[in-house]
């Protein structure tokens, strides 16, 4: 199985991006790994936040393959803790799915369309983290997961 996650707009911190670059690369152990980034719409203080939601959620949908299953990382989406996230991961892989997508939306979130397409919804927490901080918070714990998954001692129970 392969991992994407696709987020809105280029991270602007270098010392998030160097983090999310040791993490991609662990990855690179356990999983094929992608992060993509959608470039931020232009002239976006110009367009309402639906009609943003509308061009993100065009973007987002030509990333994306038939087969992928779409799971949007949400606010109102469900809670793991990291054991659970990592045996949703199992039960991902178990199912034969060629390719699991993670979509971090953009500040007003998604277009309907884009709902409408998600299989599942994650909220990492109950907390509002900046769009910057939660794809590093993501892509740490998809590796913490398959650090689980292989009982590696990086995660402490």
């Amino acid at each position: 199985m392969n991992i994407k996650l696709i987020a809105i707009g280029k991270t602007d911190d270098k010392n998030l991006q160097q983090l999310i670059q040791l993490y991609e690369k662990r990855l690179g152990f356990y999983v094929k790994f992608d992060f993509e980034v959608v470039p931020d719409i232009k002239n976006a203080k110009n367009l309402s936040e639906e009609l943003q939601k509308e061009k993100e959620g065009e973007l987002i949908l030509k990333k994306l393959q038939p087969t992928d299953i779409l799971i949007l990382l949400d606010e109102n989406g469900k809670q793991f803790s990291s054991v659970d996230f990592s045996e949703y991961l199992q039960k991902k892989m178990n199912s034969g799915i060629k390719q699991l997508v993670f979509v971090i939306g953009g500040p007003y979130g998604f277009s309907a369309e884009i709902y409408q397409k998600a299989q599942g919804k994650i909220s990492l927490s109950k907390m509002t983290f900046s769009h910057q901080m939660v794809r590093l918070f993501m892509i740490e714990q998809v590796y913490r997961a398959f650090t689980i998954l292989k009982n590696e001692p990086y995660h402490h129970q």
